[in-house]
This record gives structure tokens, sequence and C-alpha cells, in this order.
């Protein structure tokens, strides 16, 4: 039974497309992302989840379709102004500056999400800059306490454990103040204690009222955490509906061991 309807969407793909040439990884795809929720896009290696989050933060073009973000079309924005739009997002690698602190790897969220207006400030060292940058601190500091990296301030970015670099990312995401937080494979790598902690900060930013579209391969977490799973198979939506559901699905299942279950 769909439970959704009474859910206002936040996000909206229609008949999203996306070719390379001859192949299409992406073809036709409806998605929505209600608010309060967290959704997960689960599918085989080469399935076209990654690429559908570059379609929906403006790193591909889109070569057919609607993308609806708060009920206005963001497709054809560059990525800093989708991002300004309040979409953040995570890579599937993590990118972090390992010779810059936490603090100045979070700051670069600022820079990225603000739209730009402190640059003038900055130049000229106005009080306005001051209060900007005391401001940008307020927040940051904030934001490591929420992800549990305040103690970590000041330490270089490249020395911290991998499971907290993850966390780094999404702390630079969380920064921008974003409305939507798209993941790309976040528990990639982690250990089973890193994992609970992610899913952990996950219900919690959820809880903060930010939506989640999250890609990812560990189907005990998807189950955990999201309340609705689409399913690609060679750029197609093969499936949608709750976890209980669609791992039972003959199509899901066809599509990640190859042959239908008897």
């Amino acid at each position: 039974m769909n439970m959704r309807t009474d859910r206002e969407v936040v996000l909206k793909l229609s008949a999203l497309t996306k070719r390379f040439g001859g192949l299409t990884a992406v073809r036709e795809l409806d998605l929505e992302v209600r608010e309060g929720e967290i959704c997960a896009l689960v599918g085989p290696n080469g399935s076209g989840k990654t690429t559908v989050l570059n379609l929906i933060t403006g790193i591909y073009p889109v070569d057919g379709g609607e993308i609806r973000f708060l009920n206005r079309p963001i497709q054809g924005l560059a990525p800093h102004a989708i991002c300004w739009q309040g979409i953040a997002r995570t890579f599937q690698n993590i990118r972090v500056l390992s010779q810059q602190t936490v603090f100045e790897n979070v700051l670069l969220g600022k820079g990225y999400g603000n739209g730009g207006a402190g640059i003038l400030r900055t130049l000229f060292g106005t009080r306005g800059h001051c209060r900007e940058e005391q401001q940008n601190a307020r927040e940051i500091d904030e934001v490591l306490e929420f992800v549990g990296l305040s103690n970590l301030r000041g330490e270089l970015a490249g020395n911290l454990p991998y499971g907290k670099q993850r966390i780094l990312e999404i702390a630079r995401a969380l920064v921008t103040g974003p409305k939507l937080l798209l993941l790309d494979e976040p528990a990639a790598g982690l250990n089973s204690q890193e994992i609970l902690s992610l899913m952990d900060l996950v219900t919690r930013i959820n809880a903060r009222g930010i939506g989640v579209l999250l890609i990812e391969h560990r189907m005990e977490l998807v189950g955990r955490l999201s309340n609705w799973v689409y399913v690609l198979d060679h750029g197609v939506k093969i499936a949608e509906g709750r976890f209980e559901s669609i791992k039972e699905d003959p199509m899901v299942i066809e599509a990640y061991l190859g042959r239908r279950r008897v």
C-alpha cells in the first residue's frame, strides 16, 4: 500500500533520460522524494544510480525529461546554483583536502553554498565580512558537534580514519543548509561499528527535516533506513516500494542474482 500520498513532493524526476553516445544510461526515470523521507536508489553495479545523482546536481546535462525541486525546474542550472537551491551531496569516492584541517574542509561548504555573496566583503575586509566569518565559525562548530567531529576540529583531514573522512564529507554538505541530501554509497569501506554510527547520523539528519536520497549496496542499511526504495537495472526503473516488498520482487532478485529464485 502506498502511504506517501499525504506528503509534499520535494524532488520529482519525470521521464529523466541520459545518453552517452549510443548508450542510454538512464531511461525515462520517474522518481519522487517526499517531505521527511529517506529514499534509497539501489541496483546492480552499472545500473545508472550515480548518473542519476550527477543529473540532479547538474554535473551531467539532461538529455530528456524534467527535474523539479520544491516545484521549480532545476535542470540546466550549474552545480553551485543547484546547491544554492538547497540540494547537497557526497560522492562515492571521498573528496576531502587532506592537507587542510577538518574545520577548513567544512568551511569550503560555506563558500559553495552561500551564493558567493561574501566575496567583496572578504576582499575589502569589511565589518560585515568579520561578522560573516564569526557566523560561519559558529555554524561550522555546530555542524561538527552534530556529526561528532568537534574534537577533531584542528586535525588535518588526511590524518582522519577512513570512516571519519566519510563523516567529514557529510558535515561539509550539511553546512550548506540543504533541504535535500544526496548520499552516494556513504557506507562504502566502513566497518560494522562505523555503519551503525552512520545510520544513527542519517536518522538524526532526517529528523531535522532534511530529505535524503541514498545510494547504497548494503541491503541491511537500506532496509533499516529507507521509507521508500527505487530499483534500477540498466538505467530503467524495474521496481519501487517499501523495502519489505522490494526484496521479494522477482525482477529485483533476477537483476541482482542473474536468475529468478525458485
